[in-house]
C-alpha cells in the first residue's frame, strides 16, 4: 500500500503520530552526541530536511517528550539501549529565524525577539519553581516582545539558567535557519546593524553560557566566521564538503529507490535521477532533494518543485550583476560544462559583489552547484572546486532566472527578439533592443558611478545568457572565445544544417565616431579583419551562411547594422 504523502509537515511529532512517509535519519543523533562538540553548525541547501531532523532532536532529548518515547519505537536509534534511557532527558530550547524575512532592521529585529519569546514562553511555568530565586524568576518576566537589545541577547542564557536550576541539567539550545535573516539583511541594506545584534546575541548564547549542554545550528551558508562567529571557538562547523553527518539530510539513492518500489514507482527510477540526483555531501555522492521526492512520490510527475520554493533574490541578482568573466563563466554551466574556482567554504557577504569566489561559494552552499572534483593548489595553498550544474530541476532554475531579469512584459518581445535576429529582420532588432536598454540596462551595472563603458558590456553577457536558455536546442551560443586573431563577442554556431551562423560585436561609440553608424562600421569592420569567422569555416559552415552584426552603443542609444 502507498504510504501518505505529508507534504510540506516538518514536525516530526505529527509524522510518526499520523504514520506518514517518513526515511528514518534517527542515526543522526547518535553521531551528534558521539562527537560531544559543544556547539555544531551544520548548513545544507535549504528544503534538505533541517527542520525536520531540528525538531527529531527536540523531540527525543526533550524532558517535555519524555512521555513520547513511542515516536522513535522501529526506528534505529531505538535499536541502542544507551539511547532509549537518554531519551527524554534534557531541558531543550528550540528556535527558528526561518520566518525572518523582513525589508528593515526593526522587522527583522522584530522578528528575532519575537522568535526568543515564543521558545521562551514554553517555559514560563519556571516563575513558580521553588528552585529559582527571586532574581532569577524576575529574568524569566522580563522576556517579552518590547525588550531591549541587551535583555534580547541575554534571555537564553537566562532561560538556560532557570532550566539549570530546576531540573539540574544543562541546557541543549537549537536553532534552525540561522541564516535567513542574515541573508534578507543583506539584500536589503541594513547589513551592519543585523550583524551587531546578532553577534551579541550569539555571544551570550553559546560562547559565554555556562549552563549550555550543547547547541546545535543549522542554516543554508556558513556566514563568515569574522561576520557573527567572531567570539565562538567552540564552533565545530559542518559544511556540505564535510564527511560529518554526509546522509543525515538529504535522501541517499538506496532510500530514494526504495521509496519508489515501496509507492510502485519502480519504473521511475531513471526519470528521477536524471532530474533530482546530483548533490554531494563530503565524499558521499547520489544524494537527492527530498522536497523534490516526496513532492514526486505524491503526484508522480516530474516537476521543478525545489527550485519553486524560492525567490532565488539573492543569487540572481549577484549573477545579474556581476563580471562579464563570471556571465561567461555561467555560459559553460548553461551548456553542461564545468568551471573552476578557488573557494572558501565562508561567505563573507561584504564580499559578495566584489568577488566571484564568494558568489560561487554561495551557489556551492545552496545546492545549485556541485563538486565534481576537488585539488589543491600548492603554490597559492588554495582548494581548487570543479563545479557543475547539480541536476535537470537546477538548470531549469537557471534557466527561469535569466529570463526573468528581462520585464515580464518584454518576455513576448525577447522572444520576438530572437525571431527577428534569426530572421536578420533588423528594423524589429533596433526598436527592441533600444526599448529594452532603457529599462534594463542600469540593473546589470552594479558600480557606484556606472560607466557607459560597463553598462553595454554587463547588459549584453546577461543578454547572451538569455540567448543560450531559449536558442540552447537549436545554437552552441557563446561570447568572447578566440577566433581569427582575436575574440568575437558573441557567436551563434548552428547545431542544425539549415540554419545561418551568427557573429555579433558590440562597441561603445567613441570620440572620433560622430554618428552611430559609424561605430556600427566599425564593429563590422572588425569581424572582418580580426577573421572571426576561422572557427565556423573550420567546422564546415559556408561563408555565405554567416551573418555579422555590429550593435553599437551611445548611453542607453543602440543601432544594429
Amino acid at each position: 500500500m502507498k504510504p501518505v504523502i505529508s507534504i510540506g509537515n516538518q514536525d516530526f511529532r505529527s509524522i510518526r503520530e499520523k504514520n506518514r512517509f517518513y526515511v528514518d535519519k534517527t542515526s543522526f543523533i547518535k553521531e551528534w552526541w558521539e562527537r560531544d562538540d559543544v556547539v555544531t553548525l551544520i548548513t545544507r541547501p535549504r528544503r534538505f530536511g533541517k527542520t525536520l531532523n531540528m525538531s527529531m532532536v527536540k523531540y527525543f532529548f526533550s524532558i517535555s517528550s519524555a512521555d513520547h518515547s513511542g515516536l522513535f519505537e522501529g526506528l534505529s536509534i531505538w535499536q541502542d539501549k544507551t539511547y532509549r534511557e537518554l531519551q527524554g532527558s534534557y531541558p531543550v530550547i528550540f528556535l527558528s529565524f526561518a520566518a525572518i524575512k523582513s525589508p528593515t532592521y526593526d522587522g527583522a529585529r522584530e522578528g528575532i525577539i519575537q522568535a526568543i519569546s515564543e521558545a521562551c514562553s514554553e517555559f514560563y511555568f519556571l516563575r513558580d519553581s521553588d528552585a529559582l530565586n527571586q532574581v532569577e524568576k524576575t529574568y524569566l518576566e522580563n522576556i517579552k516582545e518590547d525588550m531591549s537589545d541587551a535583555a534580547a541577547a541575554a534571555a537564553l542564557r537566562r532561560l538556560a539558567l532557570c532550566m539549570n536550576r530546576h531540573y539540574g541539567k544543562k541546557a541543549l539550545i537549537l536553532l534552525d535557519e540561522y541564516d535567513t535573516p542574515l541573508q534578507e539583511a543583506y539584500l536589503n541594506g541594513y547589513w551592519d546593524e543585523l550583524v551587531s545584534f546578532v553577534r551579541s546575541l550569539f555571544n551570550a548564547t553559546f560562547k559565554t553560557n555556562p549552563y549550555l549542554e550543547r547547541g546545535l545550528l543549522t542554516g543554508i551558508s556558513r556566514v563568515s566566521k569574522e561576520s557573527i562567529f567572531s567570539d565562538l571557538n567552540n564552533l565545530k562547523v559542518i559544511t556540505t564538503t564535510s564527511d560529518q553527518y554526509k546522509t543525515a539530510f538529504g535522501f541517499t539513492e538506496r532510500e530514494v529507490f526504495g521509496a519508489l518500489e515501496l509507492c510502485g514507482m519502480s519504473s521511475r527510477k531513471e526519470d528521477v535521477k536524471q532530474w533530482y540526483d546530483g548533490f554531494i555531501f563530503g565524499d558521499q555522492a547520489d544524494i537527492y532533494n527530498p522536497w523534490s521526492i516526496t513532492n514526486f512520490l505524491d503526484s508522480s510527475q516530474l516537476d521543478t518543485y525545489w527550485a519553486d520554493t524560492s525567490s532565488n533574490a539573492l543569487v540572481s541578482s549577484l549573477i545579474k550583476e556581476g563580471t562579464p568573466e563570471m556571465k561567461m563563466q555561467m555560459e559553460d554551466l548553461l551548456a553542461g560544462k564545468e568551471i573552476r574556482a578557488e573557494l572558501k567554504e565562508q561567505v563573507s557577504f561584504e564580499q559578495l559583489h566584489k568577488s566571484s569566489e564568494m558568489i560561487w561559494s554561495l551557489l556551492l552552499a545552496s545546492g545549485y552547484l556541485k563538486p565534481v572534483r576537488r585539488s589543491f593548489n600548492q603554490r597559492t595553498r588554495t582548494t581548487i572546486y570543479h563545479l557543475k550544474v547539480t541536476n535537470l530541476e537546477t538548470l531549469d532554475m537557471f534557466a527561469d532566472m535569466v529570463t526573468g531579469w528581462f520585464p515580464k512584459y518584454e518576455s513576448t518581445a525577447y522572444g520576438n527578439f530572437q525571431k527577428a535576429l534569426l530572421a536578420g529582420d533588423l528594423e524589429f532588432m533596433n526598436q527592441y533592443m533600444n526599448q529594452i536598454s532603457s529599462q534594463t540596462f542600469s540593473s546589470f551595472d552594479t558600480g557606484k558611478q556606472p560607466s557607459d563603458q560597463a553598462e553595454p558590456e554587463r547588459f549584453y553577457h546577461g543578454f547572451v545568457l538569455g540567448l543560450i536558455v531559449d536558442l540552447a536546442d537549436r545554437y552552441r551560443v557563446t561570447s568572447n572565445r578566440e577566433s581569427g586573431f582575436g575574440r568575437y563577442d558573441v557567436m551563434l554556431e548552428p547545431l542544425e544544417k539549415d540554419l545561418d551562423a551568427i557573429i555579433m560585436e558590440f562597441k561603445v561609440r567613441q570620440a572620433k565616431e560622430t554618428e552611430l553608424e559609424d561605430t556600427v562600421k566599425a564593429a563590422l569592420l572588425q569581424i572582418q579583419q580580426r577573421e572571426y569567422d576561422t572557427e565556423l569555416l573550420a567546422r564546415g559552415i559556408p561563408k555565405e551562411r554567416i551573418r555579422h552584426y555590429g550593435f553599437a552603443f551611445d548611453g542607453k542609444k543602440v543601432l544594429i547594422g
